[in-house]
């Protein structure tokens, strides 16, 4: 930075936001939601008094000149700001509190130029240094660029009245739509009553042996999100390619023969709804990418871009294990555990569910009851760990398992809740017409099964 710079700052401003504080406490909750904690402020000892301010706050205490000097004084600060007089000026400041919440987002802009101004710097003193990886300066200069844009400044510290209002009103979006829905639907009824939905920010895995049909149930739940919610999906598939997904999508949705679409004996009325369906699908905000073999450090400046770009709010990657982890590891349990650690980073980066499918061990082959449990996720016990809902797939007539009258089991698909972080575990059954690779709602009601 040449010497005629000067650092981004707001100093008059930054008084007149504390002074509004002091005069009138009901600004103090604006003035958080916009600026969250005290390193928005440039001047340390402002920094210091919106801390103090912010105590008082929380504890539902009046924040005025002489509790806030007395707060000060508890956290040994009070010295330091220059004294009750200090405090005194400041609400002195401003005789209204009317423009509080305008200028704190001019406190703000001066922040995240800072903040910028810092990222900027450290990328190019990364980039000097040939020991760096050229590839992992990059994934860094784009989330510290993301942040920004997201104007988060690093809130290590979040007020918890303000989560708590979102969470209320998030509570009270349900209620009113008289739904026990608080996440993305998957679109089956008896899994979302028992899940809640797929709720931001949570890593849930959806796990079961080849064959099972998880790719199909996998797009079905995004289809679900996408057309019933309107949510925005984005969808890596590292296993099939783009126009793959597009047919089974369509399949799944016009009801028609999967076989038949692709050995081209389709009849007039198959022609009919896939010409419908094809006009339907094209307005669902789903968005695909098939790179095979995408490391995570890629899929994360992806889903960044998408989110930027069209308002992500779901992510479904099929599958976990053919993820590969940037750097070098000593076994694939570990690059694993980095991918599955890396997945669960990126849902609370995004604020968005992410919902990985994943392969499961022969060890379910080897055992009579063939219903997965968590120990048969393979390679890794780190999914376990990092994941908030663990899910598995399972279809007894795979295995050619009958019921306890004899009959044989087809299209009869079981969701097994193995994990759920908050929130009950349980069983829930789905109907699974292999013919369109499409899972649909049991035609007779069962409630979900406690485990």
């Amino acid at each position: 930075m040449s010497a005629d710079r000067v650092t981004p700052n707001e100093i008059e401003v930054e008084k007149a936001v504390l002074g509004a504080m002091l005069i009138d406490n009901d600004s103090i909750s604006r003035v958080i939601e916009t600026l969250g904690n005290e390193s928005a402020f440039y001047n340390s000892t402002h920094r210091r008094v919106y801390r103090a301010i912010v105590a008082l706050f929380e504890r539902s205490e009046p924040a005025d000149q002489v509790t806030v000097s007395e707060e000060l004084a508890r956290e040994g600060d009070l010295e330091a700001v220059g004294g009750a007089a200090t405090v005194a000026a400041l609400a002195s400041e401003m005789a209204t509190a009317v423009n509080a919440e305008y200028h704190a987002k001019i406190v703000l802009e001066a922040a995240l130029r800072r903040r910028l101004i810092d990222a900027s710097t450290q990328t190019v003193e990364e980039s000097y240094l040939k020991t760096e990886d050229v590839r992992e300066v990059i994934d860094r200069a784009e989330s510290r660029i993301y942040e920004i844009a997201k104007g988060d400044l690093g809130k290590g510290v979040v007020s918890l009245h303000s989560v708590l209002d979102e969470t209320f009103e998030a509570i009270q979006r349900a209620h009113d739509q008289n739904e026990d829905l608080t996440g993305v639907t998957t679109g089956y009824d008896d899994l979302d009553q028992l899940t809640g939905g797929l709720q931001r920010s949570d890593l849930v895995i959806l796990a079961a042996r080849p064959a099972m049909g998880k790719t199909a149930l996998g797009l079905c739940i995004a289809r679900n999100a996408a057309v019933k919610q309107r949510v925005p999906v984005l969808f890596f598939s590292l296993e099939m390619a783009t126009h793959q997904l597009a047919q089974r999508l369509l399949v799944a949705e016009a009801r028609v023969d999967f076989h038949k679409l692709r050995t081209g004996n389709l009849k007039e009325e198959d022609w009919q709804r896939l010409g419908t369906w094809t006009g339907k699908l094209m307005e669902a905000p789903i968005y695909i990418d098939d790179t095979a073999g995408i490391s995570i450090m890629e899929m994360r400046a992806k889903a960044r871009r998408a989110q930027s770009d069209y308002g992500i709010g779901l992510v479904v990657v099929d599958y976990l294990q053919l993820m590969t982890a940037h750097g070098r590891t000593d076994s694939r349990e570990q690059e694993i555990a980095l991918i599955s650690r890396s997945l669960k980073g990126l849902a609370k980066e995004l604020d968005v569910p992410i919902l990985a499918l994943a392969q499961l061990s022969r060890a379910v082959e080897q055992r009579p009851d063939k219903r997965p449990i968590m120990s048969d996720l393979r390679e890794s016990g780190s999914i376990e760990q990092d994941a908030d809902m663990v899910m598995f797939l399972f279809r007894p007539e795979v295995y050619k398992i009958e019921d306890e009258e004899g009959n044989t089991q087809e299209g009869v698909a079981e969701i097994i809740i193995g994990k759920h972080r908050n929130g009950p575990t349980g069983s829930v059954f789905l109907t699974f017409l292999g013919q369109y690779s499409r899972f649909e709602n049991p035609e007779l009601y069962r409630d979900p099964l406690e485990i």
